[in-house]
């Protein structure tokens, strides 16, 4: 393998590894390299379909076109980004109410560190489980339906049936992306459905949403700012993304 294969595939595994990487990020991994070299590469890639470039840097493509990535990828990706919006979520937690976790890597983390304290607690997602299965106080309901083997959750009709028959005080939605002309976005049909479901049972929409998310149109819709109540991110959302939450009444945290 030569230097230019073996500095593709690099950038190919930092871009898979992050979801996304800036064109500064990827210089000082490559301080030797000149910027019309990385461009090149970048170009190569995207063309072969290995990455996607975007203004200002490349995204993975199981990110871009919304496929249902590896939940076991996603756990690994932006880990501090995601450990931030947990905590940050965590002080919204009232006791004695009803709540919704949905499956990903962000309600997962959320989940590994709720407290143990008396709450009605309803998920689809099989990671949220195992890791609430620690608390003694609340009560766990894991919905059931079909097995999704890539992000550890379950959908389909019968999640579907389960979640109509609850009333939510708040519900923690995990995002794939989100664009402005689409939305906030998944990759999967049905689990589009079940998280529409759940939001219009709910009292209160908290959506858990790293700075990465922004710009990234998946596949299927299921709501726009407006059906949203608190967004919690890492602090790194663009001026613009603000402002159109500021418009719409969201409390961004």
């Amino acid at each position: 393998m030569d230097a230019m294969e073996q500095r593709r595939n690099t950038i190919v595994d930092l871009v898979n590894k992050s979801g996304n990487i800036g064109f500064a990020q990827l210089k000082k991994n490559f301080p030797q390299i000149s910027e019309m070299t990385l461009r090149t590469d970048l170009k190569a890639l995207d063309e072969a379909k290995r990455i996607v470039r975007v203004h200002g840097g490349a995204k993975s493509v199981d990110v871009v076109i919304g496929t249902d990535d590896m939940l076991s990828r996603r756990l690994v990706r932006n880990i501090e980004a995601k450990q931030l919006i947990a905590q940050k979520a965590l002080g919204f937690i009232r006791k004695d109410t009803t709540i919704f976790l949905d499956s990903g890597s962000s309600t997962t983390a959320l989940a590994s560190c709720m407290l143990d304290q008396s709450n009605l607690i309803c998920t689809n997602s099989l990671t949220c489980a195992a890791e609430l299965s620690r608390l003694n106080k609340p009560a766990i309901q894991v919905f059931g339906g079909a097995m999704n083997r890539y992000s550890m959750s379950v959908c389909g009709i019968h999640t579907v049936k389960e979640a109509q028959r609850v009333n939510f005080d708040q519900v923690f939605m995990g995002v794939t992306g989100y664009c402005s002309q689409t939305g906030f976005t998944c990759g999967v049909d049905e689990e589009a459905v079940l998280k529409k479901t759940v939001m219009g049972q709910a009292e209160q929409v908290v959506l858990l949403m790293d700075s990465s998310k922004i710009g990234v149109k998946s596949t299927y819709s299921f709501c726009g700012l407006d059906d949203v109540d608190i967004l919690i991110s890492d602090g790194c959302l663009p001026k613009e993304f603000q402002e159109e939450c500021r418009e719409h009444n969201i409390s961004v945290i």
